[in-house]
């Protein structure tokens, strides 16, 4: 692995939470392990072993039912680590891939036999070479039918120029961690705001309060993060989702204790009702409906 790779945190305590029945971590990856599904030759970093055996028991831990396991750029368009995990876990998880072109229609439904019931396009530069827009809405009229969305991930300063794109998907479109805003500039900055109005006018886009952990300025326990989420949760309560993002790919400041990042949800979901929504009826309607 990359000599400044952070590993995932070996021990996380329980949460003090307690999440409700059916619970769904919407957001994590595995890595490898390598020696059996290699990493891709273009990846820009290469992480530690995460496989799903530490993924699952995660997942018991922390008193998950399910999980949604996301493709990691580190493996490219080579699903096999992911595909795998789903096997394994029978109809307790989910996948979102990253598809190459001339995938075949056959392997689309295999996919689909499998739980697959997405397909994820990076546009974070520094992690992939993003894909053309033209080429991610072919993908997307192909999944169309088999019910699948897509899953996005960029800057915030990236929105604007994807805002077309995005508008017309004709699937649901779920963005990665409310679109990555700028933190440090507070939730009433113009680009907070523009992100909040594209949701808002859009009723296909989802959005994931994920990662306050890879957000914040100020660093634990990301209080900073705090009013970003909750006027994203407020606003779209049917249209939100959360996911621990383990193994936290490329972290360089600090590994999150994972018990800390659950025990961080009631302050951006403050009722039963809304924690509900946000954890089983809403990953539950985009994933297993």
């Amino acid at each position: 692995m990359d000599p400044d790779w952070l590993c995932f945190h070996p021990n996380p305590r329980k949460p003090r939470f307690r999440l409700p029945a059916g619970a769904v971590d919407a957001h994590c990856h595995v890595f490898g392990p390598a020696a059996r599904f290699p990493f891709a030759p273009e990846r820009k970093y290469t992480p530690c072993d995460a496989g799903k055996e530490a993924l699952f028991a995660l997942r018991d831990h922390l008193g998950f039912a399910r999980n949604v396991i996301v493709q990691a750029s580190c493996h490219g368009r080579d699903n096999r680590a992911l595909l795998d995990a789903l096997r394994t876990a029978g109809d307790r998880a989910r996948g979102v891939v990253s598809l190459d072109p001339a995938t075949s229609d056959a392997d689309l439904r295999a996919m689909d036999e499998a739980g697959v019931r997405g397909v994820r396009f990076n546009f974070l530069r520094r992690l992939v070479d993003a894909p053309p827009t033209e080429e991610c809405l072919s993908i997307a009229r192909r999944i169309a039918p088999l019910g699948w969305h897509v899953v996005v991930y960029f800057e915030a300063a990236d929105l604007p120029g994807l805002e077309p794109f995005l508008k017309s998907l004709p699937t649901p479109v779920v963005v990665d961690h409310m679109g990555r805003p700028e933190i440090g500039k507070g939730p009433d900055h113009p680009g907070f705001r523009a992100f909040l109005r594209f949701v808002e006018n859009n009723d296909h886009v989802w959005t994931k309060v994920t990662c306050p952990e890879r957000l914040t300025v100020q660093g634990p326990p990301y209080d900073d993060v705090v009013p970003f989420a909750c006027a994203v949760v407020e606003r779209f309560p049917d249209r939100v989702l959360w996911g621990t993002d383990w193994p936290h790919p490329n972290m360089k400041s600090h590994m999150p204790d994972d018990g800390d990042l659950v025990d961080f949800i009631p302050r951006i979901a403050p009722s039963p009702v809304v924690q509900r929504k946000l954890l089983v009826d809403n990953p539950m309607r985009l994933y297993w409906s």
